[in-house]
């Protein structure tokens, strides 16, 4: 840590614009795909060149020669020359050497390596978030020199903005370098030590060598659905019974629902419904007639992203998050990995607008919300905020060879934002409550809705409510009764754990990142501990296992 604080202390400074630095500045660039966005912002006339098959970008201007050169994410990770545990020494090595399924990035530091000899300056252009800040501080630590070192920050990959973050180069971020690296070897010293207990301890019992592998962030999440699983096989069902009862309002037939006392036993039930029927009737108790405003939602963060594509689409957290990623390379999106639910007053919204225009489908949407809001723009801001990046939002560029599903999360961030612009909706609510002549605890209710003003429904109709009819009741009515009868119902145990309520766990807690959450879940599918059974997550008998054995030696 005192070297870091070093290179802290002697950092380069801001400058204005990357016009002003002079000689070889290397600007390195998180995948390839933002490489490309990122050297034709700088230049119209920037060379495309390759070397050991991986591409790269040089730039010349006025003597400045600027190099643009893509990682391939994750270029370096921990490791250990010592064997057995405990274990607290370890290095940052180039991660082919960590990771077999990584030999591909053995090229990618051939080509930074060859690139960033002699180098004036460096520009750490990859995303700008905690991976992305120490991924390339290590590709300069171990290939150029930090000192020289400078920051770029942007949300998006348009052109403008490029240019703008470029224009405006900051110091290193050493607040987030040095967090991004205390995580890692945290997690690491944690995770080797216990998944090296582990196998030693099936080697032992079992006499074979199994992979198993625990985490920080990953055991307490695996043992979240563990604790699950044993509530719900702990769980005894007591049986309970209601009553349906069925009654006719101007020729409409309305199923009420029963709000008396729990009826535990089916004589009982039998005697109630054999009142109801004996009087053939109930009297209206009360009748409510409420409109409700509903506020638009706000423009979404990575978490609510991911819980709607799951509510509508069914799709993984981890699914969500690489479409979402996909669409931010290809310039479409702003950055997902985000916690804000904010968009900030400096955002070009009606030029956003006048793009998304452009866009098949949009055109009618943008018009109505443009004439809705007479041309005054001001979205509702959530809540929740991220200092790094605002809640994501479409850039207005125009879309182009979307699969089905890349579409489906594209349309589902557009017409998000859309409606954070949009006015309330409001719904009528009707409710009517029904009460036995005779039996005061004899109580049933009905409910009804429907969208009285449509507001932002319009625009994001996937929180639209079901619209359900319910005729007018007046106080003191009789109402018959057509059918009655009994149900019999069991006492239900906790829900079984989705993907999605983990990863909303995982949030609630605070465990794990934007970024890293969802994989994390994956992992805990991938090494047996976790299998999904009808969109559910089940617990395995090697999950079972490895909490068991965590519980009793790490607890």
């Amino acid at each position: 840590m005192e070297s870091r604080r070093e290179h802290r202390e002697y950092s380069a400074k801001p400058v204005t614009s990357i016009w002003g630095l002079e000689g070889k500045v290397v600007v390195v660039a998180e995948k390839p795909k933002a490489a490309d966005k990122i050297a034709r912002a700088l230049s119209r006339s920037a060379v495309k060149k390759r070397m050991y098959g991986i591409p790269y970008y040089v730039i010349v201007h006025n003597g400045l020669q600027i190099y643009v050169v893509p990682a391939a994410g994750h270029l370096y990770g921990l490791a250990t020359r010592k064997r057995g545990y405990p274990v607290f020494e370890y290095e940052w090595r180039p991660i082919y050497e960590v990771d077999p399924g990584a030999k591909h990035t053995y090229r990618f530091l051939q080509l930074l390596d060859g690139v960033c000899r002699r180098a004036d300056y460096y520009v750490n252009a990859c995303d700008y978030d905690i991976e992305g800040s120490v991924i390339g501080f290590l590709i300069v630590k171990f290939h150029g020199n930090i000192n020289r070192c400078f920051r770029a920050k942007f949300s998006s990959l348009t052109y403008n903005e490029l240019r703008e973050s470029f224009n405006n180069l900051l110091g290193l971020d050493w607040e987030m370098v040095e967090a991004g690296l205390c995580r890692h070897e945290l997690d690491w010293i944690w995770g080797i030590n216990i998944s090296r207990a582990l196998m030693d301890a099936v080697k032992t019992a079992a006499g074979k060598k199994v992979v198993l592998s625990a985490g920080r962030v990953q055991t307490p999440t695996l043992k979240h659905v563990v604790e699950n699983a044993i509530e719900r096989y702990l769980f005894v069902p007591i049986p309970q019974y209601s009553l349906l009862v069925d009654i006719v309002k101007d020729k409409t037939r309305v199923h009420l629902e029963y709000k008396g006392p729990v009826i535990q036993s089916r004589t009982l039930a039998e005697e109630l419904v054999a009142s109801i029927k004996e009087k053939g009737y109930l009297v209206v108790e009360r009748f409510v007639e409420r409109s409700y405003s509903y506020n638009p939602p706000p423009a979404y963060n990575l978490g609510d992203l991911q819980s709607e594509a799951a509510r509508i689409y069914g799709f993984s957290p981890y699914k969500t998050q690489s479409i979402a990623e996909k669409l931010y390379l290809d310039a479409l999106i702003s950055y997902p990995r985000t916690n804000s639910q904010k968009l900030p007053p400096t955002l070009d919204y009606r030029g956003i607008f006048e793009k998304l225009r452009r866009v098949p489908g949009y055109r009618r949407l943008v018009d109505s919300l443009l004439h809705e809001t007479g041309g005054v723009l001001k979205p509702v801001q959530g809540a929740k905020e991220d200092p790094a990046h605002p809640a994501i939002y479409p850039t207005g560029v125009m879309p182009q060879g979307l699969s089905e599903d890349e579409w489906k999360i594209y349309d589902l961030i557009v017409r998000r934002f859309l409606a954070a612009f949009a006015s309330k909706a409001v719904v009528l609510h009707r409710l009517a409550v029904f009460k036995h002549p005779l039996n005061s605890s004899l109580v049933f209710q009905a409910t009804g809705q429907r969208v009285a003003v449509s507001g932002w429904f319009k625009y994001y109709p996937f929180l639209a409510p079901e619209e359900k009819e319910l005729p007018v009741f007046a106080r003191g009515e009789r109402v018959v009764v057509v059918e009655a009868r009994i149900k019999r119902t069991y006492s239900k145990p906790p829900e079984k754990i989705t993907k999605i309520k983990l990863l909303k766990w995982m949030e609630e807690v605070g465990i794990g990142t934007e970024a890293t959450r969802a994989r994390i879940i994956e992992i805990l599918f991938k090494r047996g501990y976790l299998k999904s059974v009808a969109g559910k997550a089940e617990v395995t008998d090697l999950g079972f296992g490895v909490v068991e054995v965590l519980d009793e030696y790490f607890p």
